[in-house]
């Protein structure tokens, strides 16, 4: 009996402890991170966010305090998040909508018995002062990045914007001290429709944030913000030296160059059509794609003529989430069928043949209507 009793307060001591540490590393807290600020540098929707650490943080010293940042513009379905150990960060926002970040502190280590401890969300908003009617904004803004090389944009001119309206662009990337303006504007009718900005490497992979404001005598415009990324916009030229041919096997032989500009060769894919002869039908296309190669070999054994083949490229999804297809080549090739090909080979050979028994026939028709015993004498028409 005394040993039960000795074996039962052993067990509930031990029980004591393991429940004393795991209540005690289950109730670590920690506090969210302080004063969390957006303020507006003037870079076109690059926005510095900073916080301060929660006010207990020197108290856990065994453990590493992190920081979840999340943010988005309302009305953006998701967060785009950062862990960082960071206090302050700088991102890009759609200044035309509200910008929302959270912050959160997560603590981990010995504290915690290597378990993740998260505090609540602290939040903050940013809205710039929006001038003017919603109608006056500029209309369909688009840009291509044409062979990594110089960035083209146009709009049109908001419904609302009165005659006489003079637009300007400005953009600003991490390396520029400050907003710059476009210097090379593409006009319609003295009204600025466009731009060029060329020279724009260092922006690659960065966030490319740009303003399009107008103005006009006694009527506020509202402005235009975007935020991009220029290897999402590239659009590179044709491929070159486009070479088809057909071998004895009936293998098409496809080949072509990369397009010229600064498009990385190894950023490129490429689809090749081919339009098969259906006859008196309208040609139907076949597409085939390659990754980077720039040749290719198709079985065409007994297949219909192929009376076109033809290539264009775009950027690969090992370089940018999207991209703009290249134009086609200009060059049309026809390539034909090895029946096709004897039948080439053939004709030159019947008609040579005829045109000698011709000859031949002419010949001896002359030779029935001479007198006998008279020479020949060869005239026109016998």
């Amino acid at each position: 009996m005394a040993l039960r009793r000795l074996y039962a307060l052993s067990v509930a001591l031990v029980w004591g402890c393991v429940a004393s540490s795991s209540s005690s590393s289950y109730h670590t807290t920690v506090a969210p991170p302080q004063d969390l600020q957006i303020t507006d540098p003037g870079l076109l929707g690059s926005l510095d966010i900073e916080w301060k650490p929660p006010a207990n943080v020197q108290t856990f010293n065994e453990c590493t305090v992190k920081y979840k940042f999340e943010y988005r513009n309302t009305g953006d379905r998701d967060w785009k998040v950062i862990f960082t150990r960071k206090l302050k960060f700088r991102v890009g926002f759609d200044l035309s909508r509200t910008a929302e970040v959270k912050v959160q502190t997560l603590l981990e280590g010995r504290c915690t018995d290597d378990m993740e401890v998260q505090s609540d969300w602290i939040y903050a908003t940013f809205q710039v002062p929006l001038q003017g009617k919603l109608e006056s904004e500029v209309q369909n803004f688009h840009c291509i990045y044409h062979d990594w090389e110089y960035l083209k944009c146009t709009w049109q001119p908001g419904l609302l914007a009165p005659r006489g309206v003079h637009y300007g662009l400005y953009y600003w990337y991490e390396g520029l001290g400050h907003a710059a303006q476009c210097d090379d504007y593409i006009q319609d009718h003295g009204i600025n429709i466009g731009c060029m900005l060329q020279n724009l490497s260092q922006a690659e992979y960065k966030d490319l944030s740009i303003c399009v404001n107008g103005s006009a005598a006694a009527t506020l415009l509202r402005p235009l913000y975007v935020t991009l990324r220029l290897h999402n916009l590239a659009k590179p030229s044709p491929p070159k030296q486009l070479a088809v041919s057909m071998s004895a096997s009936e293998e098409l032989h496809v080949a072509w160059s990369p397009p010229g500009g600064e498009t990385p060769p190894q950023c490129l894919e490429y689809e090749v059509q081919l339009a098969e002869d259906q006859g008196e039908a309208k040609a139907a296309w076949a597409s085939v794609s390659t990754q980077m190669e720039t040749a290719l070999t198709i079985s065409r054994a007994n297949q219909s003529r192929i009376s076109c083949v033809r290539v264009r490229g775009r950027t690969n999804i090992f370089c940018a989430d999207q991209g703009f297809w290249s134009e086609w080549t200009q060059e049309c090739f026809s390539v034909s069928r090895k029946e096709d090909k004897q039948l080439f080979i053939l004709i030159p050979v019947i008609l040579s043949l005829s045109s000698s028994l011709i000859i031949f026939m002419l010949i001896g028709q002359c030779k029935k209507r001479s007198p006998a015993g008279k020479p020949l004498h060869a005239s026109v028409g016998c």
